[in-house]
């Protein structure tokens, strides 16, 4: 084990990086601002030179084990990270947007981006066994990702208390809303249009708050590559993608053939025009306020070729391929397995413990 006194003086040090980095934030917000069409400085490149700068007025004695090089290489990781994370938040210069009820933040210090366009990421969510998990995954993906909203729309006549404090905890930029089904669709048999009614409450918001960006519905139970959202972020009318499925099609996607869409690939076409999976496209704001009437329908099976059709005038031709022309998958349609709720707990035996506070939290 290091000296005590070499401890100190690494420790010492990597405060001292972090500060300086913490420091550069606020001096170097609008260090991605454009001139020219160029960025005027790389605030990560900064940073490290402020971190080396600050390693060279310290003495290492390397005879006890620890080099320059080793603390060097330690810093500059903390001053990435720190520079990254504050770029992933959107936190400052604006990213705040407008401030609607409903929502929250969980912090962190922003920088202006040379892509500012916002990705409102629109999400359907029902209490169930498996849904903090699944929200958990999303949201630890999504916290990797710049100038995020995230518009969680709950399947209930009143918001959970639960669900709000979960999505506080996860520092990404939000706005909870609620979202019932219709009763006159939960009597029906057989199949429902689940869903639906959160996905139009999360259009509206967007309608109401919205001027730019892009518009992307994110079911809680898929898988996403954080490259995704970068991928549809200058979308200009309506972009897609390939999509992967846990079935035995394996795969959603729209057909390329040089450079050129000439069909679609989906296990179920069923005479839509646009046979695609949800998580299979997005559509610019811009695009979507041009349609005032643009809505998700109330039918199993066709929700997504109901939207994109109530975006007319837009025909498949118009469609902006991604994914390096559909040849990459960078969301899977995972779905969850359909769990039985956990058995109850005896309310008198767990008296005064954990226990009763947890089962609070699972289904």
């Amino acid at each position: 084990m290091l000296p005590v006194s070499i401890q100190m003086r690494i420790l010492w040090t990597l405060a001292m990086g972090t500060v300086f980095v913490v420091l550069l934030q606020y001096q170097t917000s609008g260090a991605w601002s454009q001139q020219q069409g160029q960025p005027v400085a790389r605030p990560d490149l900064v940073a490290e030179d402020l971190v080396s700068m600050a390693l060279s007025k310290v003495v290492v004695d390397e005879s006890a084990g620890v080099s320059r090089d080793l603390l060097m290489g330690i810093s500059r990781q903390i001053a990435r990270y720190v520079v990254y994370s504050a770029s992933c938040s959107g936190v400052g210069g604006g990213a705040f947007g407008n401030g609607a009820s409903g929502g929250g933040y969980g912090g962190g210090f922003g920088m202006a981006t040379l892509e500012p366009s916002t990705v409102y990421v629109i999400t359907p969510t029902y209490r169930r066994p498996e849904q903090v998990a699944d929200l958990t995954r999303l949201a630890q993906t999504l916290m990797l990702v710049r100038d995020i909203h995230w518009l969680v729309v709950e399947d209930s006549h009143v918001k959970s208390p639960h669900l709000g404090v979960l999505l506080q905890s996860f520092g990404v930029r939000y706005n909870h809303l609620i979202a019932p089904m219709p009763e006159r669709f939960k009597k029906i048999r057989g199949a429902k249009p689940k869903g639906v009614a959160n996905r139009n409450r999360g259009l509206k918001w967007i309608r109401q708050n919205a001027v730019e960006g892009v518009v992307y519905f994110a079911d809680d139970d898929n898988t996403y590559d954080v490259r995704l959202f970068n991928e549809m972020r200058n979308t200009q009318k309506v972009s897609m993608w390939p999509v992967g499925l846990c079935t035995r099609t394996g795969l959603s996607t729209p057909i390329v053939k040089n450079g050129q869409l000439i069909g679609f690939y989906d296990g179920w076409i069923a005479g839509r025009k646009f046979p695609v999976d949800m998580a299979g496209f997005a559509v610019s704001v811009k695009f979507l306020l041009e349609r005032p009437n643009a809505q998700m329908p109330y039918k199993p099976g066709f929700e997504e070729d109901g939207f994109l059709r109530t975006l007319a005038p837009f025909e498949p031709h118009q469609i902006e391929l991604k994914a390096d022309n559909c040849t990459k998958i960078l969301v899977w349609h995972t779905q969850t397995k359909k769990n039985e709720p956990s058995l109850s707990v005896d309310k008198e035996k767990y008296k005064n413990t954990n226990i009763l506070h947890l089962k609070d939290i699972i289904v």
